[in-house]
């Protein structure tokens, strides 16, 4: 399948998402890869991560780029070669893919229990509006999970913690944003968010 999702955030600023329905080979086949994108490619042990590698460029072109226009720095975070941002992410079945005039953050996520878990490693703050008895307290863990990790995409700074470091003004699943905060060495800056849910997955996005 092709685009699944477009969202036009605002003037400056879109997502979309790809659903991951293509084979390895059909995914590869059409595109022009630079020789290290193809040997991270093959060098991927996973399918699952090959094809949605793959679904990203498919993703590029839909928004007029190719593999050639990407680049990483020394942080891992993309580029664009005109100077735009860019932010990238694919989980199982889907892939996202935010360009924007702004400093941008995006995320993927499957819908999972076990995220209950490991709650206490990413939330600190967040304690004071959920409650694991709520309905959606899966759904809610999720969506902070993905503004987190939108928000640690977009700064790109390593050191930075979850739970130490951002936090998500209350929301509830109906309101499909929210405001999230970095605090970090004495400095505090300001994003807005959404995030919205689909076929089991939760995106959330951030944007200055």
């Amino acid at each position: 399948m092709p685009l699944y999702k477009t969202i036009s955030v605002n003037s400056q600023t879109t997502v979309k998402i790809w659903k991951i329905e293509e084979s390895y080979d059909d995914l590869l086949h059409p595109l022009d890869l630079k020789p290290e994108s193809l040997n991270r490619v093959l060098g991927m042990k996973s399918e699952l991560h090959q094809r949605g590698f793959l679904s990203v460029r498919h993703l590029l072109h839909e928004f007029g780029y190719t593999d050639q226009d990407l680049f990483y720095d020394e942080n891992g975070k993309p580029h664009l070669n005109d100077g735009k941002h860019i932010s990238i992410t694919h989980s199982f079945t889907f892939s996202g893919v935010i360009i924007s005039d702004k400093d941008v953050g995006i995320d993927i996520e499957k819908q999972r229990e076990k995220i209950a878990i490991i709650a206490h490693k990413f939330v600190d703050y967040e304690n004071n509006y959920l409650k694991s008895t709520d309905n959606d307290y899966i759904n809610r863990l999720t969506v902070i999970w993905g503004i987190k990790e939108s928000l640690y995409k977009l700064f790109a700074v390593p050191g930075m913690l979850f739970r130490d470091h951002f936090l998500v003004i209350p929301f509830t699943m109906k309101d499909e944003n929210t405001v999230a905060w970095i605090d970090y060495k004495n400095k505090k800056y300001r994003y807005n968010t959404a995030f919205l849910e689909f076929e089991g997955f939760t995106c959330a996005y951030v944007i200055p």
